[in-house]
């Protein structure tokens, strides 16, 4: 279940949501204590942590006997995850569709770049991972997610490594493969996962970045699919497996 947001930290969001947007602008004056218990129907100690919060980030300013004003100097603001977001489907999906944007390019990079040694350790991971048809129960989503990072290796762009490095531990472990595939399609599962990694990896060997992007692409909007069908499946939880008829579209030519 997603863990829910408390009062400071949602006040918090929507007064930050105003600076970013210019509602609230730099040295403006933040509307008094009471006038934003009122307005957010929240006690005095939700005001004080959430605008304790917003200066710690530097988004707000204590002005001594004058109350608090918006940064007239706006921090730069880092990229970040929250992890208590990202316990449910809907939030891994949106990750995904931001690794799509990422890794379609990487995909392309890596085949144009790519080392012969480079191609070697790929294959030979790929082959590691789809060889393994271990029991859904015990096996991660994103089990393939290591095959991922070694393209990315090989694009020799640490900025797309790095990133790549970054979502890591937002996605896995995340959900259990058995979430999305019962026993009686385990094989049929792992095979159409091999035929996509196969058709990326031999577009790295053949140093076709326009091949390795389609195939790439093709992976991952497979990958969302497959999510979104599971999340409509369990209305949204991440307990219920999704119905035959379902799985049985993942498997298609």
């Amino acid at each position: 279940m997603k863990k829910r947001k408390t009062l400071s930290l949602r006040m918090a969001e929507a007064l930050s949501e105003r600076i970013s947007k210019g509602t609230l602008k730099p040295g403006e004056r933040l509307p008094t204590e009471a006038e934003l218990c009122e307005e957010f129907e929240v006690s005095r100690t939700v005001v004080r942590e959430a605008v304790a919060r917003l200066g710690s980030e530097g988004l707000l300013v204590s002005h001594q006997g004058r109350g608090m004003f918006v940064s007239e100097r706006q921090p730069t603001r880092k990229f970040e995850l929250d992890a208590d977001n990202l316990s449910t489907l809907p939030e891994t999906i949106s990750v995904l569709e931001l690794r799509l944007g990422v890794e379609v390019e990487a995909a392309a990079l890596c085949a144009t770049r790519r080392t012969a040694a480079d191609a070697s350790k790929i294959r030979d991971l790929m082959e590691k991972l789809d060889s393994l048809s271990a029991d859904p129960k015990n096996v991660d989503v994103h089990y393939d997610f290591s095959f991922h990072l070694e393209i990315a290796r090989a694009t020799n762009n640490e900025h797309i490594f790095r990133f790549l490095s970054f979502l890591k531990p937002f996605i896995v472990p995340r959900f259990q493969l058995s979430q999305l595939v019962s026993s009686e399609y385990k094989d049929k599962y792992y095979q159409r996962i091999h035929c996509e990694h196969e058709e990326i990896v031999v577009a790295i060997e053949q140093q076709d970045p326009e091949r390795a992007r389609t195939a790439m692409r093709s992976h991952l909007l497979n990958a969302l699919e497959r999510l979104r069908a599971l999340s409509n499946a369990a209305g949204l939880s991440d307990t219920t497996n999704i119905d035959a008829s379902m799985l049985e579209s993942f498997f298609k030519p």
